[in-house]
């Protein structure tokens, strides 16, 4: 059944949320620090034990976050002035005996702005099995950590491609002054038309698959969290699974998103890509791309094939052990063997359409952990790219800087006469963290960049004090610095 949420029933469910606090602060202070943290660990009894006192918005939390069946009075009071009538007729709740349960998923979700409430599909923990093949996702960890990489800057036009529960959509709202959503499922479009309503949001739904639905249009900036699962070409699940096989996915969207920009339009996009056997994956990704493209591909994570198929069977509520889990583990085992996949790597990819003879393509790992969201990043490095492509020939005659966060580590070990320095390594001590590990050439340079000379006549006090041409110090310093300066750590005073 397509969920079909009234613009009445979704003005009464907005009142009674707002009414009972069924929010992420209101549940937050509900259940208590130690509750809510376990909860989010999948150990919903202390939340059980501390919703018992919080009345209306108890049976709420009971209700759509703990999975529980309550007594149709009880729910009937939570929800008013929403009727339960409409709200079975519409799947959000289904009768079980004299109780009700929740049909569907409904969960406070916010920003540092405000607060939504997103609609999807109840996750295989909820249900006790396997979901469906039209499961819509609702508000997980992919989806949490595109929202965290994608830039924030104002934007006339904005495509979320293959929205599902329409999550990135409701944040573009912050930025965007227009959003148009996607997707080639009926049932995350109406979820999502449903989701919208709720939080009284004007969103435009076209329904087709990949870029079809806005063939001849363009964009200022394109989100999509696609169904970038690697493996054999099939679908077993919608919000996973495109039919394509191995990363083609993700390598469609690469090759086709940049048409669909605006001049200078920016797209960002979770993706995976396969590292196969004699082969390097930055190679792979960068073949992708299409002229006239800025890209900047940041791979996260590298899951071991193995790892990686149990993973998405208990994502689906497939228990690995079983019959079927086998079978399936076994059909996707044996496609990773014949392909020579040795890992499936996992990150985010910023493009830009540039329109230039040399656009700057860069694939790097970033594997460490950080606290800050990437999305600010994205846009610096973006900016420093743009920054070079105009300056890339007067470096010599620029002064820079060093950021007052960016930190100097020396490693010294015993030697001959004394302590001698092993290990130079520059540290940008925020964002993502990035590190240099650096010569003493290096570091006396970087010791000059104080604003105050250019980088031509460091380069020449350098070769009076140790040695060696101008330009011998010019050819090895200059990529050099156009790295430091693309990752934040060298600066134009």
């Amino acid at each position: 059944m397509t969920p079909e949420f009234s613009d009445d029933l979704c003005a009464r469910l907005r009142e009674a949320f707002q009414r009972t606090r069924y929010d992420a602060d209101g549940v937050l202070a509900a259940l208590g620090g130690a509750a809510h943290a376990a909860l989010g660990r999948g150990e919903p009894e202390l939340a059980y034990r501390a919703s018992r006192d919080a009345g209306e918005l108890g049976t709420l939390i009971r209700l759509f976050l703990l999975g529980g069946s309550e007594p149709a009075k009880e729910v009937e009071a939570a929800i008013a002035p929403a009727a339960v009538g409409d709200a079975l007729a519409a799947g959000l709740l289904k009768a079980d005996g004299d109780a009700l349960r929740a049909g569907l998923d409904v969960r406070p979700h916010g920003d540092s702005e405000g607060e939504w409430w997103v609609i999807s599909d109840l996750d295989s923990d909820l249900l006790g099995g396997e979901v469906p093949p039209e499961h819509v996702l609702g508000v997980g960890h992919a989806s949490l950590s595109l929202i965290r990489a994608t830039m924030r800057r104002p934007v006339d036009t904005l495509l979320d491609l293959g929205t599902g529960c329409g999550v990135q959509a409701l944040h573009a709202t912050r930025h965007a002054q227009r959003v148009t959503a996607t997707d080639v499922s009926s049932r995350a479009l109406a979820l999502a038309d449903a989701t919208f309503r709720l939080n009284e949001l004007d969103v435009e739904l076209v329904r087709g698959e990949w870029f079809t639905p806005v063939a001849r249009r363009r964009f200022d900036q394109i989100v999509c969290n696609p169904p970038f699962v690697v493996g054999p070409p099939r679908v077993d699940y919608t919000y996973r699974d495109s039919g394509l096989a191995g990363d083609d996915a993700s390598a469609l969207v690469v090759r086709q998103l940049p048409a669909f920009l605006t001049d200078g339009g920016v797209g960002q996009l979770l993706a995976s890509w396969l590292h196969i056997d004699g082969e390097d994956w930055t190679d792979r990704v960068a073949r992708w791309l299409p002229t006239g493209t800025d890209a900047w591909f940041v791979q996260r994570d590298v899951a071991d094939p193995g790892l990686y198929v149990g993973t998405w069977l208990r994502d689906a509520g497939i228990d690995p052990r079983s019959p079927e889990g086998r079978v399936k583990a076994g059909a996707w085992l044996d496609w990773f063997a014949d392909n020579k996949v040795q890992g499936v790597g996992f990150g985010f990819v910023t493009l830009r359409r540039a329109e230039v003879r040399h656009p700057t393509v860069v694939c790097e790992d970033l594997r460490q952990a950080f606290d800050d969201p990437l999305g600010p990043e994205a846009g610096g490095w973006l900016d420093r790219v743009e920054w070079l492509r105009e300056h890339g020939d007067e470096l010599l005659d620029t002064r820079f800087r060093v950021p007052p966060t960016v930190l100097l580590e020396t490693v010294a070990g015993p030697g001959e006469e004394g302590w001698e320095t092993s290990i130079r390594r520059l540290h940008r001590m925020d964002g993502p963290g990035w590190q240099h590990e650096i010569d003493e050439l290096a570091s006396a340079l970087l010791a000059g960049c104080r604003g105050a000379l250019p980088l031509g006549d460091l380069l020449e006090l350098l070769s009076f004090a140790h040695g060696g041409t101008v330009e011998q110090l010019r050819d090895a310093a200059l990529p050099m610095i156009r790295e430091l300066v693309r990752h934040g750590m060298l600066e134009p005073a």
